[in-house]
């Protein structure tokens, strides 16, 4: 167990990874400013290593099936929170109709300002990763990432891309925003894998 977790109710304490410390608020951390959002000029898109690339608009994106994943939150800067609540479209229905050629074994995720966050298909496939609009039955605010944000429950949060705008299928490991600034490629928390020393040799293979 790491060192916030000895303290805690033994149904809570496996559920914190190492190093990490319970919150019961949500704190706001991001890079840049915050974009503004029209929704009749938005769309995501989803490009690269596909048989079938395509454009959503925001109407579009909605109307597809939609799904509601319950999962914690590790933030790389030692909070956790627990029971999040998460409405948006399952990764898996993009991934049916991007339909990701034998060669993708990357994601990139696409926000404004440049900013990108990637990670191993593999790890995109876990069937928790969603597209996500809403937190605890309500919209996200802007500063958690509205209109649409990429989360991934199984990595730290820097993973979990706000304001997303992309997914971009690549053969190779092209860093994100934080990789390039010395964080983890692959980000698994109960591994700690925070900052980019840790690595070693099997960062440019899938995990």
């Amino acid at each position: 167990m790491g060192l916030f977790t000895k303290n805690y109710p033994p149904e809570i304490a496996p559920r914190i990874p190492p190093g990490q410390r319970l919150v019961k608020t949500w704190p706001v951390l991001h890079y840049g400013p915050i974009p503004s959002f029209d929704g009749a000029d938005w769309d995501v898109e989803v490009s690269g290593l596909v048989e079938h690339p395509f454009r959503l608009s925001y109407e579009e994106l909605r109307a597809l099936p939609t799904v509601t994943v319950d999962a914690d939150m590790h933030c790389v800067t030692g909070w956790t929170t627990l029971d999040n609540t998460w409405e948006g479209v399952a990764f898996g229905t993009i991934l049916e109709r991007a339909r990701p050629t034998s060669e993708a074994k990357w994601v990139i995720a696409e926000s404004p300002n440049g900013y990108t966050s990637n990670l191993s298909l593999e790890a995109m496939s876990d069937d928790d990763v969603v597209l996500a609009w809403r937190n605890h039955g309500e919209d996200l605010t802007p500063e958690h990432g509205w209109p649409l944000r990429l989360v991934v429950p199984k990595r730290y949060a820097w993973k979990s891309a706000k304001w997303l705008t992309g997914l971009r299928f690549s053969d190779r490991n092209e860093r994100g925003f934080w990789e390039l600034r010395g964080y983890h490629v692959h980000a698994e928390p109960f591994a700690e894998e925070r900052y980019s020393y840790q690595e070693g040799p099997r960062a440019e293979f899938v995990s």
